[in-house]
């Protein structure tokens, strides 16, 4: 007679191996996922004040990377772009986000407290009221350095002049002068947080009347 067991045999279960398969969509899924950052779009924070009031600090972003595959950057939008060989000394970035207020070819002017392209006010709904764009801040940074907009300036092909939008606060191309086509990341589309401002920041900015210093190769759409 079988005596009862007390107990309970144990199997050893073999570890279930990576597949190919699976093996397949793990790889895919990381190339995706690097794909997608480095062609389409990636998050990014704001660590600074000089976007106020239209971005403060630590608002998260989605920077979209394909519109300017299609259109050059517009007057307006919000970009981002690692620092041009004037910063690369001064050991800022790794990236930063500024407003394109010049395109290429236009005469830019600062004259009592406002942004002239072509000898033509501009019309910036975004700054706060009473906001002057001066260059006072550029003498207390680099006061060994002569403002890139100490005089009328025209814009190089394929180089775009950007401002902060706290004018008293950023440090931009008044100072160390415009930012060429290939160091643009991309476009600041939307803003995810905080959720209470979330949405998209294209701001309608009135358009400048062309002039003889226009450069034509610029692609108008």
């Amino acid at each position: 007679m079988q005596s009862p067991r007390y107990y309970t045999p144990i199997f050893k279960r073999r570890s279930p191996r990576l597949g190919p398969e699976i093996l397949k969509t793990v790889g895919l899924s990381l190339v995706l996922a690097v794909g997608i950052r480095s062609f389409v779009a990636e998050a990014r924070y704001i660590p600074s004040g000089s976007m106020l009031p239209t971005l403060a600090i630590n608002d998260r972003l989605m920077i979209e990377k394909i519109s300017y595959r299609f259109h050059p950057p517009r007057r307006g939008d919000a970009i981002v772009f690692y620092p041009p060989a004037a910063l690369e000394a001064e050991n800022i970035g790794p990236t930063l986000i500024k407003r394109v207020v010049g395109l290429p070819g236009e005469t830019v002017t600062l004259q009592e407290g406002g942004v002239y392209i072509n000898g033509e006010l501009l019309e910036e709904d975004y700054l706060l009221a009473g906001e002057f764009t001066d260059l006072d801040l550029c003498y207390v940074i680099q006061p060994e350095k002569t403002p890139y907009l100490s005089q009328p300036v025209t814009i190089p092909p394929d180089s775009y002049l950007v401002l902060g939008d706290n004018r008293s606060g950023s440090y931009d191309s008044r100072c160390w002068g415009v930012v060429p086509a290939d160091k643009i990341l991309g476009r600041a589309a939307v803003r995810f947080w905080p959720p209470q401002r979330a949405g998209g920041l294209n701001q309608e900015v009135p358009p400048i009347p062309s002039s003889d210093t226009f450069l034509h190769s610029q692609n108008d759409d």
